[in-house]
């Protein structure tokens, strides 16, 4: 028997064991982003090339270099990842999802995102100002915006709106 005071190697073993797994948990959360359930947490969702999705069939693996651009300054700017509700679509999806023939989603150059934590309306006014965003949707009723990188017509200073802009 150990004496009064001190631990056996097992229980020296078990509370060592604890620590690590409580040690491994923490890091977790605090490097991975995980962890928590308020509002700027990213549980519940799909990630898939370094990307979050809103769900397991929305395709993220067709993104133009511009619009790549376009992600990484909302993120730039917000300290935090976007997740994609409506990235690449064909034609068939496209026709589903209520899109227009000429849909920018079907080129590789839109998408359909919010950020955790990040009102819809702070997403509008940085998206208003920002030169690299072609065309921006907003929709009544749903959380995301709709960001795509056509050319802005000659003499646009902002971006093409529709859709409650």
């Amino acid at each position: 028997m150990p004496p009064e005071g001190r631990l056996s190697g097992k229980s020296t073993m078990l509370r060592l064991i604890a620590a690590l797994c409580c040690a491994t948990l923490l890091s977790g959360c605090f490097f991975l982003g995980g962890g928590g359930s308020g509002p700027a947490s990213y549980n519940g969702y799909v990630q898939r090339s370094g990307m979050y999705l809103a769900s397991w069939d929305v395709d993220n693996s067709c993104i133009s270099p511009k619009l790549q651009r376009v992600i990484d300054s909302f993120e730039r700017r917000f300290g935090r990842k976007i997740v994609v509700s409506s990235g690449y679509r064909d034609p068939i999806r496209n026709i589903i999802g209520g899109g227009t023939e000429s849909s920018h989603h079907m080129n590789c150059e839109a998408v359909d995102f919010f950020i955790p934590g990040v009102s819809k309306s702070s997403l509008i006014a940085y998206a208003m100002d920002n030169p690299l965003v072609g065309g921006l949707g907003c929709y009544s009723g749903r959380s995301f915006i709709h960001v795509d990188v056509r050319d802005r017509p000659r003499g646009y200073r902002k971006p093409v709106t529709f859709s409650g802009c």
